[in-house]
């Protein structure tokens, strides 16, 4: 080949490999290859993997779920103490804690506004029977003597005010005669037993008289008593006190 025939052959050679070097500038760049194993890694992380929920939501339904409502404290220890403990009782040589209940006539009577040196309870079962009736009616009888030993009477029964009233107005009783409808006071001198009614149980006040002294101290008691010649025994009790 000449020497002018090789001039001309290398411009074209230059202008070839410039195309060349342009279109492979030009090419975009292949997108990493990405292995087989990573792409279902991803695909089943991204099924797997559930929304999270805050902490804090969760430990409140946690909480709303297994913690029990709560009852009061003072609810509880009221609820425990109506069960496990029982209601107090009068003891000899301890004063009578102070109780107050409606009296025949109108009024209440309140065992701290008592002004007798000396006091007198007797609970009977009921009004306008034939062994409350004596026992009244002999309490009744001794209350002059009473009242100069310095010692005021009572009775005290379930009955109502009402009743006393009839009861007291029929017998002429002197003293005072007290409803426990609810049993409270019957309850505090421990008197409601099981009783035989003509042939049934009830529950019914047991005929009972507490003495006490000035200070509302118990000084004697006499329980499941006899009533004919109680009242007297009672007062010698009084005197001698």
């Amino acid at each position: 080949m000449s020497a002018a025939k090789t001039r001309r052959a290398r411009p074209a050679r230059k202008r070839a490999a410039g195309t060349a070097a342009k279109t492979k500038a030009a090419a975009p760049k292949p997108a990493p290859r990405t292995s087989p194993a990573r792409k279902l890694a991803a695909g089943s992380a991204a099924k797997t993997v559930p929304r999270k929920t805050p902490a804090h939501t969760l430990a409140a339904s946690s909480a709303a779920k297994t913690v029990p409502r709560k009852t009061p404290a003072h609810t509880l220890a009221a609820s425990s103490a109506a069960k496990t403990v029982p209601p107090p009782t009068v003891a000899i040589g301890k004063p009578v804690p102070d109780f107050s209940l409606p009296a025949s006539g109108g009024g209440i009577w309140q065992l701290r506004a008592a002004h007798a040196r000396k006091l007198v309870l007797y609970f009977y079962p009921r009004d306008n029977t034939p062994g409350c009736t004596l026992e009244g009616q002999q309490f009744a009888a001794l209350a002059p003597r009473f009242e100069r030993a310095g010692a005021a009477i009572v009775g005290i029964s379930r009955d109502s005010v009402a009743s006393h009233d009839r009861f007291r107005g029929q017998m002429n009783f002197p003293f005072l005669l007290l409803s426990d409808a609810d049993g409270l006071v019957c309850g505090l001198f421990d008197v409601i037993r099981e009783k035989n009614m003509y042939g049934r149980k009830v529950m019914g006040i047991e005929r009972s008289t507490f003495l006490l002294d000035g200070e509302a101290i118990l000084r004697q008691e006499w329980r499941k008593l006899k009533v004919d010649g109680h009242a007297l025994a009672v007062l010698e009790a009084v005197q001698a006190l």
